[in-house]
């Protein structure tokens, strides 16, 4: 259940884009700011049937950009089967599931499972997967990104949960490979700071 690819993904841009429950037209104007922006990777959580409606409208878009567009809070079968349906590129959950992971590949999207312990750290390096979701990162903080790689050099964090243009930075610094973003792209106060991250820092960890 190799998920190196994710790096091939992310195309060294360290930032990626999270619309939670934004709805069809928000999600449409907010993913367009990201990919103006230059972040290229864009998530949206599946939780209602309006989400659903708003991914697929998404990756629609994205489809005629060139862009990737990916489902979030996936947690079940059903949620691989319904990403797929929806045009989903890759699919992120906010823990380690490896059935659901499992489900994923076999369905042709790399799968990204969320991480918190090192327990879960070492259990999805062994499963092949070296591109983990820190969640929640806000909570964890950077001392726990630091520490984690220590034992765990190969694993690749994408920091999500509570990240804005003023701690992305930090989380950069402390390890993270990729940091996702979400109601900053909404405040214009933040795209500039954002934008910043994203020309000084292009390259993976």
């Amino acid at each position: 259940m190799d998920n190196s690819g994710f790096e091939e993904l992310f195309g060294g841009a360290r930032l990626m884009a999270i619309l939670r429950g934004m709805g069809v037209e928000r999600s449409l104007a907010v993913s367009t700011t990201a990919w103006d922006l230059g972040i290229d990777m864009v998530e949206l959580p599946i939780q209602t049937p309006e989400d659903l409606e708003a991914l697929r409208a998404v990756a629609a878009a994205a489809r005629e950009r060139g862009k990737i567009v990916g489902a979030g809070t996936v947690v079940s079968l059903e949620h691989v089967a319904q990403a797929t349906a929806a045009g989903a590129s890759f699919t992120v959950s906010p823990g380690l599931d490896l059935e659901v992971v499992r489900a994923s590949h076999e369905a042709g999207m790399p799968s990204m499972p969320g991480v918190a312990t090192a327990s879960e750290v070492q259990l999805a390096l062994k499963a092949g997967l070296t591109w983990v979701k820190a969640f929640p990162a806000s909570v964890l903080g950077t001392p726990w990104l630091t520490a984690m790689h220590g034992p765990f050099p190969q694993a690749r964090f994408v920091t999500t949960g509570g990240m804005n243009a003023a701690n992305a930075g930090d989380y950069l610094k402390a390890g993270a490979s990729v940091v996702a973003v979400g109601t900053a792209l909404e405040d214009p106060a933040q795209l500039p700071l954002l934008a910043a991250l994203l020309d000084g820092s292009r390259s993976p960890s």
